[in-house]
């Protein structure tokens, strides 16, 4: 299966809490960039995408949601900031052979899309990922085992 995993646009600094930080005009632009950069790579379709519950990753959900095809969205708490990969990778394991999916996509945040990139492939150290950074993983869910197959940034 292919894995997509999404750092959130550049966001503004300063805001009530973390969890309510906008997106820059610029955010979104960048954002918009990647998806149609995704899109030249023949990925305009996802099984399923889920997206983290803070303001900035679910306005880059937005942004790039005109690019692509999904039926279903969900919202995740488990990928927030400081979500732990494991888990996250266990259970995207379970739910793409439960479901028979073939492709997903996660908007999250830094630290966890470096953390997840790595625990989706192994072998590897945590990737540092720019704002708007998308990377793809082909990823054995028997094998528990992927490799990156590329990685686009604004």
């Amino acid at each position: 299966m292919k894995v997509f995993i999404m750092r959130h646009g550049e966001a503004v600094h300063y805001a009530p809490s973390d969890e309510e930080r906008e997106l820059t005009s610029h955010g979104k632009e960048c954002s918009v960039i990647v998806a149609r950069a995704c899109k030249q790579q023949g990925y305009w379709e996802f099984d399923k995408v889920m997206v983290s519950p803070y303001l900035r990753a679910q306005q880059t959900w937005a942004a790039i949601s005109s690019e692509f095809s999904s039926n279903d969205v969900v919202t995740s708490d488990d990928i927030t900031p400081y979500g732990q990969a494991e888990d996250v990778v266990e259970y995207v394991s379970a739910i793409a052979e439960l479901e028979n999916l073939e492709s997903i996509l996660l908007v999250s945040h830094l630290p966890l899309v470096g953390y997840l990139t790595a625990e989706f492939v192994g072998d590897i150290s945590a990737p540092m990922f720019p704002t708007s950074g998308l990377v793809c993983v082909e990823y054995d869910v028997e094998k528990r085992q992927g490799e990156v197959l590329w990685h686009i940034h604004p």
